[in-house]
């Protein structure tokens, strides 16, 4: 490959992260792969296959929140943060943990507080929200634990005009994180008294 088409594939790459993270910021797109596809298609080049990796639209995003959305994502993002520190007061009993990007400071507007709840099977948790009185609704979500990729149980209900997501996890996996989509490491997750620290933190 000649340098010159090396260095146009680069830009081509660094071009669809930042397109990619556009999206993400303002168009409600929230899954990685799929705004990298649209991203690409956009920019009339749906026939690559140098897509760039997940961390590097990640970068490419938390630089254009830095740059276009300086008053009003830090707004946002505390709003969300709150929003989780109330879900996990409600979800107290399985003990809940903050993950996604509410937690590492990239949620946009459309962006929902992901919770990692612990039971013993999902019952316990659907008889819990239906005592409460919340409406659900349920699906499934992949995340991947070593080299496993499995699937779990997944309740979304609405909170005021923010939307809560409950991945149910079973209980013997109380302390193992599963794998961060962004970087393969394991997935960072706040308890309720990790974010509350670091909302004071940050205030």
């Amino acid at each position: 490959m000649s340098k010159q088409r090396s260095n146009r594939d680069q830009q081509m790459r660094l071009r669809i992260a930042q397109e990619a993270a556009r999206m993400m910021a303002e168009d409600g797109q929230l899954d990685f792969y799929n705004a990298k596809r649209k991203a690409a298609t956009h920019l009339g080049a749906d026939a690559t296959h140098n897509l760039p990796q997940n961390h590097e639209v990640d970068d490419a995003l938390q630089a254009y929140q830095r740059l276009f959305q300086t008053e009003s994502h830090p707004q946002h993002l505390r709003h969300l943060r709150q929003t989780a520190m109330e879900a996990m007061r409600l979800f107290a009993d399985f003990h809940p943990y903050l993950a996604g990007p509410v937690l590492l400071g990239t949620a946009g507007p459309h962006s929902e507080v992901q919770l990692h709840l612990y039971a013993s099977t999902i019952e316990a948790v659907l008889f819990y929200l239906m005592d409460q009185g919340i409406p659900y609704q349920q699906s499934e979500t992949f995340l991947r634990f070593n080299n496993d990729e499995q699937a779990f149980p997944c309740l979304r209900f609405v909170a005021g005009e923010d939307t809560i997501e409950l991945v149910i996890l079973p209980d013997t996996r109380l302390h193992p994180a599963p794998k961060s989509p962004l970087n393969g490491k394991p997935m960072k997750r706040a308890s309720f008294d990790e974010l509350e620290n670091l909302l004071q933190q940050n205030d």
